[in-house]
């Protein structure tokens, strides 16, 4: 299981200096699924105890993106980028740590499209998003 491309999604993707920021945690690593936590941290915060819908996006896309690189084998030459984003909030994330789960829906040749659920620890749906993305493989 992704045993080759495992230190690509954790130290390059998932806990980039950036992921690190944030606080993700990965959950859980498959071919094209992957769940990822953000703890809830005071300095991501909008107003009161609210998740910041930046800091939300941002869970999506690392966890998009690291759904999308979630392959039995590393490419030789990897590259890739967000190339769509479509996001709704779909309630307030307060003081707990959310999860997303993105699931790649479809892989073409470069152009990947994936779903992510980001939920409570409560299970409350907080947002749902649609991710594209560009992977070359080599």
């Amino acid at each position: 299981m992704l045993k080759e491309i495992e230190a690509v999604l954790t130290d390059m993707i998932i806990l980039s200096p950036f992921g690190r920021h944030l606080g993700l945690e990965p959950v859980l690593l498959e071919v094209d699924h992957v769940i990822v936590a953000m703890p809830f941290q005071k300095n991501l915060t909008t107003i009161g105890d609210m998740m910041h819908g930046g800091a939300i996006a941002s869970l999506v896309d690392v966890t998009a993106t690291a759904s999308f690189w979630a392959l039995e084998k590393p490419p030789q030459n990897p590259r890739g980028t967000t190339i769509g984003f479509s996001i709704n909030y779909l309630d307030a994330g307060r003081a707990q740590t959310l999860k997303a789960d993105a699931r790649v829906i479809r892989r073409g040749g470069s152009i990947c499209v994936g779903s992510v659920d980001v939920t409570d620890e409560n299970n409350t749906p907080v947002a749902h998003a649609t991710v594209t993305y560009k992977l070359s493989k080599g």
